[in-house]
């Protein structure tokens, strides 16, 4: 299957999940509530890096692009209409970034879809640190949970290697004007701002690395921990957690 063919695989599967959830404002809604309480999470769980003028702007990217409650059906249609031609006018690489965000972001949408589930039926659990963990160890997905971080990680390394392909960024300035009258100003924007972020960043020296390998280390950490720890601690480190988000 080629990069467009699986871009359009993936579009269509996050698209099949919003149809369904069009039709169950319930579980919609809870799906919503499941996203909402994750990037609350993860504003808790980086909010020194928040704090931290050297890796903010990469952190909001992470929170904004990839761990976002936002709709991102605008990016999805774009996704989805440049895919065929995404081959003939961007490198190698950056076709190869396109296909792992894709991928990233229907497994995503195929997580939270079971996490709504799993939420509506722990309706009467007494906090929303209890109901996470119970939908969490409902859904299971151990290895699912394993490559959803492998895949954010690696979005983030792609980025960093295409800031140092020559010209890109040049190519990317010329397309803004004619992305954004072809409708593609989403996709256009998510570009250039993974490009600028990690780009910078990169400009001093092993601080992409420690950025990924702190990401790396604090979500593995949470996974074990709900996985794997008694309720009680995972309710606790969970509540702590909310409650430094900001």
């Amino acid at each position: 299957m080629d990069a467009a063919d699986t871009i359009r695989n993936c579009i269509a599967d996050v698209t099949a999940l919003r149809q369904h959830r069009l039709g169950d404002p319930t579980l919609a809604q809870a799906v919503q509530e499941v996203k909402a309480l994750q990037s609350r999470r993860f504003t808790g769980t980086y909010a020194d890096l928040m704090a931290d003028p050297q890796v903010q702007p990469a952190t909001h990217f992470f929170l904004d692009e990839l761990y976002s409650p936002s709709d991102f059906s605008d990016r999805d249609d774009q996704f989805g209409r440049i895919a065929g031609t995404l081959q003939t006018v961007f490198p190698k690489p950056v076709v190869q970034t396109a296909v792992s965000l894709a991928l990233l972001h229907a497994q995503t949408e195929e997580l939270d879809h079971a996490m709504g589930h799993a939420w509506l039926d722990l309706a009467s659990a007494p906090s929303e640190a209890t109901r996470y963990t119970g939908a969490w160890r409902t859904v299971g997905e151990h290895a699912a949970r394993q490559q959803q971080l492998a895949s954010v990680i690696a979005i983030g390394q792609d980025l960093t290697r295409l800031t140092r392909m020559p010209g890109l960024r040049t190519l990317l300035h010329m397309m803004r004007r004619p992305a954004r009258a072809a409708g593609l100003g989403a996709l256009q924007h998510f570009l250039e701002s993974g490009f600028d972020t990690f780009g910078e960043l990169s400009r001093q020296r092993g601080a992409v690395e420690r950025f990924l390998d702190t990401v790396h280390a604090r979500e593995s950490h949470l996974m074990q921990t709900l996985f794997e720890a008694s309720a009680v601690a995972c309710e606790t480190e969970l509540a702590r957690t909310l409650g430094q988000a900001r």
